[in-house]
């Protein structure tokens, strides 16, 4: 008798005979289960993800100072992949944002994948990059 019965029968809203009668119906219906494999296929279905995402999303940024680089790095902690493009940056700022950049997506277990001159495609541990883009403007 779970405790939940012996507190309705000890108010009196609740008759121990019925108490008894249901949980002998429900010790009834169950099945046990002698098949250890079976058993594991089924706890395995009901697995979920902790990090499975819904909506992915990508942040393009844009940073004009040094400043702004712990927000791109707040983002990857999020889990979000951001586009950084530093065209409008220094090129000694735009150094110093790639290598904080860098340590961040490491630390993280992630990657770092240069898009074009000055764009860099930063991504966390959830999100894999396949293929790679050549420097076509170096060619020309």
């Amino acid at each position: 008798m779970g405790v939940y019965n012996r507190f309705m029968n000890f108010l009196g809203l609740q008759e121990e005979e019925e108490v008894v009668e249901r949980e002998r119906i429900v010790e009834t219906t169950e099945e046990p289960e002698t098949n250890p494999y079976e058993l594991r296929n089924k706890n395995k279905a009901n697995v979920v993800s902790i990090h499975s995402q819904k909506n992915a999303r990508v942040v393009l940024s844009e940073p004009r100072t040094y400043e702004e680089t712990q927000d791109i790095a707040d983002h990857l902690r999020s889990r979000r992949a951001v586009v950084v493009n530093l065209q409008r940056v220094r090129g000694d700022q735009a150094v110093r944002i790639v290598d904080f950049l860098s340590g961040t997506v490491y630390a993280l277990n992630g990657s770092i994948s240069k898009l074009g001159p000055n764009i860099f495609l930063c991504t966390p541990d959830t999100v894999d990059i396949h293929g790679h883009i050549s420097e076509m403007m170096g060619e020309e």
